[in-house]
């Protein structure tokens, strides 16, 4: 993985603005970890690729202590510019590494930040460190798409995507079947600018991925057919997958 996305760096500043989820998105987020952390051994949390702060403030609002890991600054400061983004401790660096010290109760990673790591080995690298981190009986939890939906979606062209800032957005998915890859180009117009950004992320199944966090020592304990915290079906296009450490 790259020190940091072009995205991370060149765009922290309107970050939230162009790429936060809608704020149902993230309540049901908030509230499903939440809840997850309560069913854990008692200790503190970890974000992998904390960015902005989107989930881990309300989490540290709720009274959960929180750590994170990133490796932009960029989107760090952005973090400490926020009400209580100074009382959370960040490391900066590649979050697969797991470079911070303490032992957690969950780890988690949301909004497919996982799979910018785009390679097999570097994210069974990250659930191996992970793993390490955690304490006995420890949740890894991160979200996903279903690769055949990736697929039907990058057959539908562009799409439009929802801002907060109501700066129009649009979506292009491109499937790159021989890597097990696939990219996202974003076109934003902004004051009568046009900006393009590309990101990468290499997609696994459900399957594939029970297979590397068996590979890690975790296991599969629950997957949701998304954060509202429904049930995995054959109509599902998102999963939210959580490994335990065995006690």
């Amino acid at each position: 993985m790259p020190p940091s996305p072009d995205y991370a760096v060149d765009l922290a500043d309107h970050y939230d603005d162009w790429f936060t989820p809608p704020t149902a998105t993230t309540d049901a987020t908030v509230a499903l970890l939440d809840r997850l952390a309560s069913t854990a051994p008692e200790g503190p949390m970890l974000e992998l690729g904390i960015g902005t702060g989107r989930i881990a403030l309300p989490l540290a609002a709720r009274g959960r202590e929180l750590h994170g890991i990133d490796a932009a600054k960029a989107m760090v400061e952005q973090l400490r510019a926020k009400s209580g983004g100074g009382d959370i401790a960040v490391s900066i660096g590649d979050f697969s590494d797991v470079q911070h010290e303490g032992r957690f109760a969950v780890i988690y990673v949301v909004n497919g930040t996982f799979f910018e790591l785009t390679s097999q080995e570097a994210q069974i690298h990250c659930l191996t460190r992970a793993a390490a981190r955690l304490l006995p009986g420890g949740l890894f939890v991160l979200d996903a798409h279903l690769p055949e939906v990736l697929a039907v979606g990058a057959g539908a062209g562009s799409q439009p995507v929802q801002t907060a800032s109501g700066d129009p957005v649009t979506r292009t998915r491109r499937i790159h079947p021989t890597t097990q890859r696939y990219t996202s180009d974003y076109k934003v117009v902004h004051n009568g600018d046009v900006r393009h950004i590309r990101v990468a992320f290499r997609y696994a199944s459900p399957g594939e991925l029970d297979l590397m966090a068996a590979t890690a020592g975790l296991r599969l304990r629950e997957r949701f057919g998304g954060w509202s915290g429904v049930p995995f079906t054959d109509s599902s296009n998102y999963h939210v997958s959580v490994y335990e450490l065995p006690a």
